[in-house]
């Protein structure tokens, strides 16, 4: 699994938390120096039943910054994309991801559902 995280997060420190409890084995990728490729992210977009905005950390400055809650409503798949894959500050984290299976943010029942042994 490739855990993309940004070092200071407090969720992304108790997502870590949760996995070395549990014994998943991570890759740990610093959001701020390796964001997934613009054609993962459209993958991942095109793929998933969740919005685009699910991707987007919404509460964080650079998305206030860049003033996307009035342009990601109408933003195609490969704009998301690009704004994902060129700031990963954009991205709501922890974002782990093995194949086309993926997280995006934390919460425990989740990465149980997902992360758990042999659940993958």
């Amino acid at each position: 699994m490739k855990f993309y995280c940004h070092p200071r997060c407090t969720t992304c420190k108790k997502a870590k938390k949760w996995l070395d409890e549990q014994a998943v084995d991570y890759d740990e990728i610093s959001l701020l120096e390796d964001s997934p490729s613009k054609e993962k992210w459209m993958s991942l977009l095109k793929e998933t039943d969740l919005t685009v905005k699910s991707f987007f950390n919404t509460s964080g400055n650079a998305y206030r910054e860049q003033n996307l809650k009035e342009t990601l409503p109408d933003m195609t798949i490969e704009e998301a994309a690009e704004h994902l894959s060129s700031n990963g500050m954009l991205v709501k984290r922890p974002f782990a991801v093995e194949g086309e299976v993926f997280t995006s943010g934390f919460k425990a029942e989740v990465y149980e559902r997902v992360w758990g042994k042999g659940e993958y």
